[in-house]
């Protein structure tokens, strides 16, 4: 009994040296890399999942050939999401043009240890009446029918904003290990549509949702309008269970994630070292919406706004 007890603590010793050596080499190999270096392995690593990575803000987007394109959009998505530690605010807002209902979502919150937003531009293959709406199946827009967008994020309580703007079909902002409820964040929305008719016939979904006109701002064929919160929606209580459950766990694994990749204080940092520690949970990371892509590679690298703090932990302490 006592040789199997030494056994057991000679190899619990091992498996610590192993760790521990395993750790400082990821440690190096990471420091030893250039910021373009890194911009383009995350970049590389994140379009199998239909992202992109943001090197310049630290934050992952989608790509235009992403694969959730062919997963489009049903109502069910949002219903579920609760369930697999997606908790947002969701806009729809759904408008008749050119003989299809067109579906234009937003939607804000915490995915998993991600705090994001999104816009997706979708239609029917036909006029839906209203009580289709939540049993209709919409497909994402063809190239030649994406319009150019602007998302601002925006955290209330800590009064920091981030923006993207892009002609898409779902445009969006991750942001790595950061924990927001969803009614601390504000949507800063720009939409630009191709025809007056368009952009009169979105005006007049929006405002059905419940907006006023002197919350929507209009520019020739630009509209603008802020998303603060779910305007006339109310959970079932499964749906809220789901909701406050998820969120315990995402707050949680947040601080997991800030722990495990202590040593590096920088995004990318952090996440490179989460996928050669823990690969699993690296791709638990990118599965932020919904249920072999070329590897998309950067023309270029820009810095941080914040070089300085791309460094380690231990280089402060020493």
């Amino acid at each position: 009994m006592y040789f199997a007890l030494f056994i057991l603590l000679l190899l619990a010793l091992f498996c610590m040296i192993f760790s521990c050596v395993r750790r400082k080499k990821i440690i190096r190999r990471i420091k030893c890399m250039d910021k373009c270096q890194k911009c383009s392995e995350l970049s590389q690593l994140a379009a199998p999942f239909g992202y992109d990575y943001h090197c310049r803000d630290g934050f992952f987007s989608s790509t235009l050939d992403a694969w959730q394109k062919d997963a489009g959009y049903t109502w069910l998505y949002d219903y579920m999401a609760p369930r697999f530690q997606m908790v947002f605010d969701a806009l729809p807002i759904y408008f008749d043009y050119r003989g299809k209902t067109w579906l234009i979502e937003l939607w804000k919150g915490q995915y998993g240890i991600n705090t994001g937003a999104e816009i997706g531009i979708y239609h029917a293959d036909r006029l839906l009446s209203e009580d289709e709406y939540k049993t209709a199946f919409f497909t994402a827009v063809e190239d030649y029918e994406m319009l150019p967008c602007t998302l601002r994020l925006c955290d209330e309580t800590e009064n920091e904003c981030i923006q993207i703007s892009e002609r898409h079909w779902w445009l969006t902002i991750f942001l790595p290990g950061l924990f927001t409820e969803p009614s601390n964040l504000c949507l800063e929305v720009s939409i630009c549509f191709p025809t007056t008719q368009m952009c009169d016939a979105f005006y007049d979904g929006l405002y059905n949702t419940g907006y006023d006109m002197k919350d929507i701002s209009i520019h020739g064929h630009c509209l603008s309008f802020l998303f603060r919160t779910g305007k006339n929606i109310s959970f079932n209580l499964s749906t809220r269970f789901w909701r406050c459950l998820s969120q315990f766990l995402n707050r949680i694994f947040c601080k997991l994630y800030i722990w495990i990749t202590r040593p590096f204080l920088c995004t990318e940092d952090r996440i490179l070292f989460l996928y050669y520690s823990l690969p699993f949970a690296f791709r638990r990371l990118l599965r932020l919406r919904r249920f072999n892509r070329h590897c998309h590679k950067k023309n270029g690298c820009h810095p941080p706004k914040c070089y300085h703090t791309c460094h380690t932990r231990e280089e402060d302490e020493s």
